[in-house]
């Protein structure tokens, strides 16, 4: 059974910097695609960055690159989300995301097929 839980997100001033963790258990970095989606109140659910299963570069949308990083630690079977320079239209909820065995990068929604259940992160101005 696969499982996506989250944490880090909460209230920053724009210009800081949070960073999110999302422990995953059922679903192993070096066999599956991860990402991070955003959704904003009354917004569909976006594309942030991913990172695939065998390494290489991850993809960012023009809106974060730069200033936000994906990463994982294998050991810890831990995804995190560095995100500096936050600014009030990031402000949303973040979710976790994990592609079917050895798919590629994705960026839509659909292409993920597990999810967390999302953490609020909220940039002031």
């Amino acid at each position: 059974q696969v499982q996506l839980v989250e944490s880090g997100g909460g209230l920053v001033k724009a210009g800081g910097s949070l960073r999110l963790s999302c422990v995953a258990s059922g679903v192993t970095f070096s066999r599956h695609t991860m990402g991070w989606f955003r959704q904003a109140p009354g917004e569909e659910r976006e594309f942030v960055a991913a990172i695939v299963w065998s390494g290489g570069s991850p993809a960012y949308p023009d809106s974060v690159k730069g200033r936000f990083a994906i990463s994982r630690d294998t050991a810890k079977n831990t995804l995190y989300l560095q995100m500096n320079s936050l600014n009030p239209e990031d402000t949303a909820v973040y979710y976790c995301a994990a592609r079917g065995r050895l798919a590629g990068l994705g960026q839509a929604v659909t292409d993920y097929t597990y999810w967390g259940q999302g953490t609020q992160v909220t940039v002031s101005s």
